[in-house]
């Protein structure tokens, strides 16, 4: 369920913003995705020009991502903490509320982001809304996604199991679990839709970024902007 209707411009513009406030010596989450992609070749770029960083990368791409770019990378057990994580959105509101998951990482992304001295969502204008309505991704496990989509179902919302693309079946996550995307239609109390979700049995996480995000960078055809 990826979301890429931003131009490439626009993403890099987004992705390089967010890269210049990575500073010498930070510990840096790097996310997962076309934007975050942008801002990780840009990090790698200054490494090798001299700046000093390790990466904690969110899922498998983006691991091997920063691994091309050059970035030193540690696991989130390895290190004390981290001073800015940088991620995508699949939607943002003006609140910097986000929904995350289209690339079904945002159960990593979320224990990143959340360890993060300051968390900065790139995004390209697309991803800007006013209300947030867009489905939102629930990491289940497997044998527990049947009951989860009665949950969802009980919560006004309609859960579809994530489909693969290349193979048959459904999507697995790097942590080998299912995705439920779930629709709610318009989501006037995120907060309160968040904190629903979270408890149900089965549920890993949810792709709702409550209170986390602490700036996005949205790239534009001739700019940034910035939204706090």
């Amino acid at each position: 369920m990826k979301t890429t209707d931003g131009t490439d411009g626009q993403k890099r513009r987004a992705g390089e913003r967010a890269a210049e406030a990575v500073e010498d010596g930070d510990v840096v989450g790097l996310g997962t995705g076309s934007t975050a992609a942008h801002a990780i070749r840009a990090i790698g770029d200054a490494v090798d020009a001299g700046l000093d960083v390790r990466g904690v990368p969110t899922s498998f791409d983006a691991r091997r991502l920063a691994r091309d770019a050059g970035i030193p990378l540690r696991s989130l057990n390895e290190v004390d903490g981290i001073d800015l994580a940088i991620d995508g959105a699949d939607r943002i509101d003006r609140d910097c509320t986000a929904i995350k998951g289209g690339g079904a990482a945002h159960a990593r992304e979320k224990v990143v982001d959340a360890a993060a001295d300051r968390f900065v969502v790139v995004a390209d204008p697309s991803k800007v809304v006013d209300t947030l309505s867009h489905p939102v991704p629930v990491e289940v496990l497997p044998d527990a996604y049947t009951a989860v989509e009665r949950a969802v179902a009980a919560l006004d919302g309609e859960p579809t199991l994530r489909r693969a693309e290349a193979k048959d079946g459904p999507v697995i996550t790097d942590n080998g679990n299912l995705v439920l995307d779930c629709a709610f239609g318009r989501i006037d109390d995120p907060t309160g839709l968040a904190r629903r979700l979270s408890p149900v049995p089965g549920v890993v996480e949810h792709g709702l970024f409550v209170g986390l995000v602490d700036t996005a960078y949205v790239g534009t055809d001739d700019g940034v902007k910035r939204l706090e």
